[in-house]
């Protein structure tokens, strides 16, 4: 280590999953840096395994956390990709972050030949670390809400044409219920959200994932059935008008699933629960809100949707070695 490379110590697959998920959860993080993604992946899939990264300084206090996927091809080369991380702890510099990516890439603990793939979950920029790293991928985007705001703020940060979608569903006398997180009292929404993917020819994280996801989140808080995700719905008489489904992780929440009927889209009742969501995220003490990705070729409509809420686009920088 030379005089410029700041101090770091690096736990790798050491640090019991509780202690590594109360640290990550102190701050927002996307879904795939979670300890309860990585079970789900694991679980079906035994051809993948999960590499974990705890990284502090010599006083203790945490720099980052990493989580890598790691997958062998061609029978030799494993490829470890820490999707959307590292996840930053407080007050992290520059000179902190590039130390840390090179740390990681050198230090993983898998044989050679291996890979390491990072798709960091920010811009590129002076302040992102990526310095003297190549980039062999393009970035994606996303839109993400700032729940630390107040609802006043919230809402007029929304466009007029949605804020008036949202006025106009609430005069109508729509109810947004919240509905319970047992399997079986959202299987419904999967259900509709497949029949609308083959429809469409989208692709997003598998629906049969999703049980997965909210078995390891309820295990890991001690049997809370509403850890892991929250689930809305507005009905249109004794039948579903629409319904979304959000991912809880640390102090984010991810769009996960939506669906509407023809019925709840001339009243806009998307709109109505993702501004119920957007207030009981709050005051659960969620920080942010993920849309997910922004594609305005393929996908113009959902694009404008998300834009419209008052949501920064995140432009991320793309994939690293």
């Amino acid at each position: 280590m030379t005089a410029n490379q700041p101090p770091i110590h690096i736990e790798w697959n050491s640090v019991p999953w509780e202690l590594y998920d109360a640290e990550l959860s102190k701050r927002p993080h996307a879904y795939q840096q979670d300890w309860a993604y990585a079970a789900t992946l694991i679980t079906p899939n035994k051809s993948v395994d999960m590499v974990t990264a705890h990284v502090t300084r010599q006083d203790g206090s945490v720099v980052a956390q990493a989580l890598f996927m790691v997958r062998r091809f061609a029978m030799i080369v494993r490829v470890a990709v820490c999707s959307y991380g590292p996840v930053w702890g407080d007050m992290v510099t520059p000179e902190e972050k590039i130390e840390t990516y090179r740390r990681l890439r050198k230090d993983i603990p898998l044989g050679w030949p291996r890979l390491a793939i990072f798709t960091p979950d920010e811009a590129e920029g002076p302040a992102s670390g990526l310095k003297g790293m190549s980039r062999v991928m393009t970035g994606d985007a996303t839109v993400l809400i700032d729940l630390t705001k107040s609802e006043e703020d919230l809402r007029a940060a929304m466009e007029p044409s949605w804020r008036n979608k949202v006025s106009k569903a609430e005069r109508s006398g729509l109810v947004v219920q919240k509905t319970g997180a047992k399997p079986a009292q959202y299987r419904w929404l999967l259900d509709a959200e497949a029949k609308q993917r083959q429809k469409r020819g989208y692709r997003a994280m598998p629906l049969e994932l999703t049980e997965l996801w909210q078995g390891h989140k309820v295990y890991i808080a001690k049997g809370d059935r509403q850890a892991g995700l929250v689930v809305y719905r507005v009905d249109s008489g004794r039948d579903p008008a629409a319904g979304m489904l959000f991912l809880i992780h640390g102090r984010r929440a991810t769009y996960h699933v939506g669906w509407t009927s023809e019925e709840g889209r001339k009243l806009s009742a998307h709109n109505l629960i993702l501004w119920q969501a957007m207030k009981d995220l709050r005051a659960r003490g969620i920080d942010q809100l993920d849309l997910g990705g922004v594609n305005t070729q393929s996908g113009a409509g959902i694009a404008r949707f998300k834009l419209e809420t008052g949501g920064q686009v995140l432009k991320r920088a793309g994939s690293y070695v």
